[in-house]
């Protein structure tokens, strides 16, 4: 995939996470999750490379120092994803993140383990993680879940589910319920959920 399908499909995935964005221009100059993100991409090419992982790790703190978000060079993000407000996210070398995902400030995607081994969550495609969450550890949140702001995830959610409090609780988005809780047509705040 080009460099710049990638910049726009990102360009793209904020004005359609954040009812604020107002252009293009502006959100790639201003959006410090944008900024993360695209030096993310860059570090974790270099990463890949062992004679560039210490530059790899010099560009991730250099960005930590200019937005305020920690993400591991080793870690995998799909593609469109967005951190809205960005201050405070962290994401361990063995993160996994699928398409569509997107992250309010304050998340953590990290380890409860020091072993070297997969010890940072899969989050699937299409998943909001509200402010403040910490999913911890190997587990899995399944595609089209929802992590409520604050909640403490350590265990495995699954595929089209909710998870808030702590330590969080699951429950599927099924039937009337989910009607109720969420339009499909308005934009969706997780922390409706709490």
């Amino acid at each position: 995939m080009g460099v710049l399908r990638t910049v726009r499909e990102d360009l793209q995935a904020a004005r359609g996470h954040d009812p604020a964005a107002r252009s293009n221009v502006e959100n790639a100059v201003v959006y410090s999750g944008l900024h993360a993100i695209w030096s993310h991409r860059v570090a974790h090419r270099m990463w890949a490379v062992p004679a560039l992982r210490g530059p790899a790790r010099v560009l991730a703190q250099f960005t930590r120092f200019l937005t305020g978000i920690e993400i591991h060079p080793g870690a995998t993000i799909g593609r469109r994803f967005f951190i809205d407000h960005g201050m405070g996210v962290v994401i361990g070398e063995t993160a996994e993140i699928g398409d569509d995902v997107m992250l309010y400030h304050g998340v953590t995607l990290g380890g409860r383990s020091l072993a070297k081994t997969k010890r940072h969550p899969t989050v699937g495609n299409r998943v909001t993680i509200g402010a403040g969450a910490k999913v911890l550890g190997p587990i899995v949140i399944g595609d089209d879940s929802a992590i409520g702001a604050n909640a403490v995830v350590t265990r495995d959610v699954p595929a089209d589910s909710i998870a808030t409090g702590i330590p969080a609780t699951i429950r599927h988005r099924s039937g009337k319920q989910h009607e109720e809780l969420v339009d499909p047509t308005t934009y969706i705040d997780p922390a409706m959920y709490i």
